[in-house]
Order: structure tokens, then sequence, then C-alpha cells
């Protein structure tokens, strides 16, 4: 395999490194990655000389900023929808998300730089989630339209308080010391030694004893302090505003704090699609009631009704396509939308429901 391809792996000692590759692209995830990346994960379940599985991203930007939404885009806008790309991305994707979530072998997740998105989905889920002083962690589907997925139904129900609906909703950007302090990450190293922590964890001594625990070890022989979080602060905001027992509570709270953050944060939820953030805020609230697998075949019913229409169309031309930021979402009111819509978003699909082999 060439350097040249999108998705690199090797073997050293007793690890498996996967490497994104498409710096250029922020190591974006495109369907085919997915299926590479699937293929050798389950190749390396079955190899008893591998204990433990590490993935990182090429160059200093990203560790990868999502999924390769604009193809999914491109194929819906050829008329593709309920098959070709837009079923297949998310279907696989998901599938991915899964069998990380549930993979028999430690894996560490080296996340440095930009994690967005999909680049949560391939993280999030592996044992050991290493953070490094560049990254910068989102879930901003409701910008573009869409919904924070790969997983987001699980795991943000379960971040301390009201933070991970607040993450959802406004797709807020955290900093290494943020993922520290909500969980999201289980260990923090300086970005210059993640190289030094791959070779030790391919040198370990894995023979009769619990993976897991010695990469654990390791990892922590490496461990820095990320300082302080920034969302610490707010945390007492966050949980009084997001409290509320609906969207509409959470914007009346937020219009009756004091001070810059709530007055941000509202006018953020006002600029998001207003679909998606009521579809997320009902996703959330489902997801936390939910076991992993069957929030994830929920979220595959959510994405195949956002590709049949509406917002992912508008959302995607704005930021990715033309570029001018300004989506028209319609509704364009969160007060327009409607209740038996969002209903609809969650129905069976029947035979095309989310499977795992």
């Amino acid at each position: 395999m060439t350097d040249e391809a999108e998705i690199l792996f090797r073997r050293s000692g007793a690890l498996g490194v996967i490497t994104l590759n498409r710096p250029k692209a922020l190591n974006s995830l495109t369907l085919g990655m997915i299926r590479e990346f699937d293929r050798q994960l389950r190749e390396w379940r079955q190899d008893s000389s591998l204990a433990v599985v590490a993935i990182e991203g090429a160059g200093e930007k990203a560790f990868c900023a999502g999924g390769d939404v604009r193809a999914v885009w491109e194929a819906g806008k050829r008329g593709e929808v309920g098959q070709g790309l837009t079923a297949d991305f998310f279907r696989e994707e998901y599938q991915l998300n899964h069998l990380i979530h549930h993979y028999p072998k430690p894996i560490v997740a080296l996340i440095d730089g930009i994690t967005m998105g999909g680049g949560v989905g391939v993280s999030i889920h592996c044992s050991h989630r290493v953070v490094g002083a560049r990254t910068l962690f989102a879930m901003p589907e409701t910008a573009i339209g869409l919904f924070p997925d790969v997983g987001g139904s699980y795991f943000l129900p379960r971040l301390p308080g009201k933070s991970g609906l607040y993450l959802a909703l406004t797709g807020a950007r955290l900093k290494a010391a943020d993922c520290c302090f909500l969980g999201i990450a289980t260990d923090h190293c300086d970005s210059e030694t993640l190289s030094g922590l791959l070779e030790s964890l391919a040198s370990g001594d894995y023979e009769g004893g619990d993976a897991k625990r010695v990469a654990s070890n390791i990892i922590g022989g490496f461990r820095t302090d990320p300082g302080e979080a920034p969302i610490a602060s707010a945390m007492a905001s966050i949980n009084s505003a997001f409290g509320g027992d609906d969207v509409f509570a959470i914007l009346q709270r937020l219009s009756e704090m004091p001070g810059d953050w709530a007055r941000e944060t509202l006018d953020t939820l006002r600029k998001r699609s207003p679909f998606s953030v009521m579809l997320a805020f009902e996703q959330l609230r489902r997801g936390a009631a939910l076991s992993f697998d069957d929030c994830m075949i929920m979220e595959y019913r959510l994405s195949q009704a956002m590709m049949r229409d509406g917002d992912f169309y508008e959302g995607i031309r704005a930021v990715l396509v033309e570029k001018d930021h300004a989506p028209r979402w319609k509704p364009d009111r969160l007060e327009d939308v409607e209740a038996a819509e969002i209903e609809a978003s969650f129905t069976s699909l029947g035979a095309r429901d989310l499977a795992f082999a």
C-alpha cells in the first residue's frame, strides 16, 4: 500500500496502527476508507499475536474532521435517495462505529487536532481516548441540517449534567481540557510524545495479561495535565438552561439568564437548523434510555429521513459548497417545526433497518 492511499495500516510488535491519510481534507472519511477500516479491524480481531490497535490522523491539523458529507450531498442531488451513497455511507459508517464499540481488544485513539462528526464516531467508542493540546472537538451537525449521529444518541446523554444536550444542539467546540473534564477523553498527552507512546504500546508485554490494563499503564506513563477546562465554569449555566423539558423551555431560560454566555448560546440556537435542533432534542431524550445498538438503529432511521428532503441539502450548500454561510432553513423558525414530522423521522425502515453482522 502506498502513502497516497486514503487509509494506511501497519504492524509494529503487538500493535496495529490505523492512519487516516487525507490530511488535505482534514482526514475526513470516505466510504472506501470506512470499508477498509472495517475489514482491517475484523482481520486483526482474529489475530492472536496482535494485542492493541491505535488510530491516528495524518498531519498536524486534524485527527478526522468528519465524514465526506459533500459526496453524500452530491449523491442525494443526483436523486440517489434511499439507495447508493445516501444509504450505504451511513449504514456502513454506523456498522464501523458498532464494531469499534464492541471490539474485544483495546483500541487507542490518538485525538490530536480537529475531531468532529465522523471523526468522533471512530474515536469516542474506543477503550482509550488520548487527546493532545491541538484537539478541537465538536458535533456540529445542527449547523448543516443533520443531527449528532455516529453514536451521539448514546454518548451525549451520558456526559455530565446537561453538557451532552448543550453540545448536541449548539455544536459548541471543546478544547483538550474540556474533553478530559467531561470524560470524552480518558487521557491527555503532549502532542510531541504521541509517537513515543505508539512505540511503547508496540513493545508492551501483553503475554498472559489484561491487554486493556497493560495499555492503560503504558499511557499513564505519558499522561500530562491538560490544564483548566473552560467549560467547567459554564457547567452551572448549562445545567440550568438545558434542564428544560423541551427546546422552548431552554430558549426561555436562556433569555432570562444574564451575561454573554446565555446571549451567545441563544443566538447560536436561533441560527441552527430548526428541524435539526428539534430532532436532536428528541433523539437524545430517547437515546438516554436505549442500548448502544438500539441507538445506532434509531440513528440510521433518522439519517434516511434526513436524506429524503429538508435542511441537509441546504446546510451543505451553505457551509461546504457555495460557502455563503446563509442557509435558508425550512421551516426557518423553531416554532414552526411540526411535531408530527419529528415523530415520522423515527419510523422503522422495515427490511432496510440497520443490522449488524
